[in-house]
């Protein structure tokens, strides 16, 4: 079974700037590094699923909801952490990918279903941020199209616990997904 990294979001904004989960998401760093730095290794297909906005989208559905985040062109829209390193020394790689995202869903607006299909993957895993937003939509869009699904519970995280609880539920009671 052909499988793909999505790496959902695991920026500075998202983990401790502008729109922060904060601590559950620091704690998962060494998990979503690990995976990543695996599927790279391992030749499978990495995306790295990025929120990406502009300065005074006045227009963007989530600016009535959260404050400005994943600014295009700021530090807030980095990876966080040690992602940023490994992500560095390998986007040079054929299979890995950085795909701008701008809605919670990885497949809304992108190629990534294109990505996905052209290369014969059906096993999709899902690390990142927030469980319970980009992640969980990402993970219904893909259900809706048919892929299989692993979701890994020490590689999300969000800043709702109980959000983040109902979406690993959801995962695999509603999605078939398998929750690592």
């Amino acid at each position: 079974m052909a499988r793909a990294l999505i790496n959902i979001d695991y920026t500075n904004d998202f983990v401790n700037g502008a729109l922060p989960c904060g601590e559950p998401a620091i704690a998962i760093e060494d998990e979503i590094v690990r995976i990543t730095a695996d599927f790279i290794k391992n030749g499978d297909l990495t995306i790295l699923a990025i929120d990406r906005h502009e300065k005074n989208d006045h227009f963007h559905p989530e600016t009535r909801l959260y404050p400005p985040h994943n600014i295009n062109g700021t530090v807030g829209r980095e990876l966080y952490g040690n992602l940023k390193q490994v992500y560095e020394e390998n986007k040079g790689l054929e299979h890995v990918k950085w795909l701008d995202k701008t809605r919670y869903s990885a497949f809304c607006g992108t190629n990534l279903e294109l990505l996905l299909r052209e290369r014969n993957i059906n096993e999709l895993h899902l690390v990142g941020v927030c469980t319970d937003i980009c992640v969980l939509h990402t993970a219904v869009d893909a259900y809706n199209k048919g892929f299989s699904m692993v979701v890994y519970e020490r590689a999300t995280a969000s800043f709702n616990e109980i959000g983040h609880k109902w979406a690993l539920e959801h995962f695999s009671g509603s999605l078939n997904a398998i929750v690592k």
